[in-house]
């Protein structure tokens, strides 16, 4: 019964829980529960709307008021109408809640860089850390564009060559693959769209825009760690949507023979196999779907 998989995951949860200090009532020795100083962390990173709060945090509005109510006793944050709309409100740190916010995010750098030190491979930890992290928090993945020119883009791009290099048989030197220039990436021509969990970027895909009568979808990338939950198909939707936003009739894609699932989930969700419509050295299939 150790084996089965209830308990191995009520054994990962416990551990979890010890290692954070979920239960400590002094949570890093600040005076607060978790469950506060996670309600202070959410404001200092710019979540200041309290239902923007309520949800990232998955918590009832009750136990939210509650808690800002006591972190506005001791100070820390300011609640105000939202100007826009007095039915919403806006929290802010105070200067004492900056301090606060700064001291838990020094004692839980440490603890994090604690814990990986005590590891013999923290790389595999980490990479064992992102799949859960991402699968628990399959629900918040949020889908939003960025420049293409962003550092952001940048570290997608990245890791998408670094994969091509490793599964093509002959591996991917950018520079001779039909590599989209970053401003038919950008609106009112196209568009480039970042899957973030929790602000890590783990998926990006690009809609090229063309002087033809149609456009195109490049550089469609899921991290390892996000597998699995259905995010390509998402990235998917998104993309195609935007292209409908920008009157866009066509799309057409290509890709490689060493990215079968690519290909299956391409011909599962609408798209028709062409002839070669480019002198790109590296597909294998070529599809479009019209919008």
């Amino acid at each position: 019964m150790f084996l089965d998989p209830v308990s191995r995951f009520r054994r990962f949860a416990r551990a979890s829980v010890s290692e954070v200090g979920a239960l400590d009532h002094s949570f890093l020795g600040r005076g607060r529960p978790l469950g506060v100083a996670r309600v202070l962390n959410a404001i200092g990173h710019g979540k200041g709307d309290v239902s923007e709060i309520r949800a990232y945090l998955g918590l009832d509005s009750g136990l939210v008021s509650r808690m800002l109510r006591g972190l506005e006793e001791e100070g820390l944050v300011e609640t105000t109408p939202d100007p826009a709309d007095g039915r919403r409100r806006i929290v802010t740190l105070t200067p004492a809640g900056e301090a606060e916010f700064a001291a838990y995010e020094a004692l839980s750098d440490d603890r994090a860089r604690h814990a990986l030190a005590r590891h013999a491979n923290p790389e595999a930890l980490l990479a064992a850390m992102d799949l859960v992290a991402s699968a628990f928090g399959r629900d918040q993945i949020a889908l939003r564009e960025v420049d293409p020119r962003s550092d952001v883009a940048r570290y997608c791009l990245g890791e998408y060559y670094a994969e091509l290099a490793r599964r093509f048989e002959r591996g991917f030197d950018v520079a001779l693959s039909a590599d989209p220039e970053a401003g038919s990436m950008i609106r009112p021509r196209g568009a480039f769209v970042v899957a973030f969990s929790d602000d890590m970027p783990v998926g990006c895909v690009g809609l090229k825009g063309t002087c033809a009568d149609y456009a195109e979808v490049k550089r469609l990338w899921v991290a390892p760690a996000a597998r699995g939950l259905g995010l390509a198909w998402k990235i998917m939707a998104q993309v195609e949507a935007i292209a409908r936003e920008l009157g866009v009739p066509l799309l057409r894609l290509d890709t490689n023979k060493a990215l079968p699932e690519a290909v299956a989930m391409y011909r599962k969700s609408g798209w028709t196999e062409i002839d070669r419509f480019n002198d790109d050295p590296y597909p294998d299939f070529f599809f479009e779907k019209r919008l």
